[in-house]
């Protein structure tokens, strides 16, 4: 059934119709990965809509959590492409019952470590929006010394595309070794933290989204489902 996508979102309680026209002005809309356009119909069944990267999901859907061990060289992305043919939605079913989920946010193709998948659009995008101060933690490994100045260096806001970030929680765990944890997740924050101290990552792993952490036992490549709970 086909209904105009200023509806869906209302129905979504996303916005009112009128607050729905607006973000579909800004571009902030996208269906099936392409701008909205005002008038827009979609299927509310089939097409995948998101608002600023936020994929909305059906009220009545039964929402579902699972967590992914990435490899690298797999990208944090739901479809494929002759640049990145290896997509983390390969590790899932295809089987039609299974639910369509999404990754909460994104873990870069040479980075490894927990990604979150799920069609809660909500849980999405409080975990995303810098505002709710959900923390990621890192493992980082690089290819020079960790001295104490690097340290204190890495732990300062950084200036990155023009903006400030905010001051990290670093942690050293060997002699190349160290934790980082954020609150906001800026495209390759870390690798650029550690280029700015005069070194290169060698190892860059999630260990942790919110108080959900990733299992010993779960080896790359390797999914399971988790509860709402076990994550905020």
């Amino acid at each position: 059934m086909e209904i105009r996508l200023n509806k869906f979102l209302a129905q979504q309680n996303y916005a009112s119709r009128r607050g729905a026209d607006k973000l579909i002005e800004q571009g902030a809309v996208t269906v099936n990965g392409k701008i909205a356009i005002m008038g827009q119909k979609i299927d509310e069944k089939n097409d995948i809509v998101e608002v600023n990267s936020v994929v909305l999901q059906k009220i009545d859907d039964e929402k579902k959590y699972f967590i992914l061990n990435k490899p690298i060289d797999v990208t944090c992305a739901t479809k494929k492409t002759e640049a990145d043919p290896n997509i983390i939605l390969d590790f899932f079913p295809k089987d039609k019952n299974f639910p369509r989920i999404y990754p909460v946010g994104r873990l870069d193709k040479d980075s490894c470590g927990l990604v979150l998948l799920t069609n809660d659009g909500d849980l999405t995008y409080k975990l995303m929006h810098p505002s709710y101060e959900h923390e990621k933690e890192y493992f980082v490994e690089i290819w020079n010394e960790l001295t104490d100045e690097m340290l204190e260096r890495l732990r300062k806001p950084f200036f990155m595309l023009g903006q400030k970030t905010r001051r990290a929680n670093v942690e050293k765990t060997g002699m190349y070794t160290f934790t980082i944890i954020l609150k906001e997740g800026k495209n390759r924050q870390i690798r650029r933290m550690v280029r700015s101290i005069g070194s290169g990552v060698k190892i860059l792993q999630r260990i942790r989204i919110g108080d959900l952490w990733l299992p010993n036992d779960l080896k790359e490549g390797e999914w399971r489902e988790v509860q709402k709970e076990d994550i905020v």
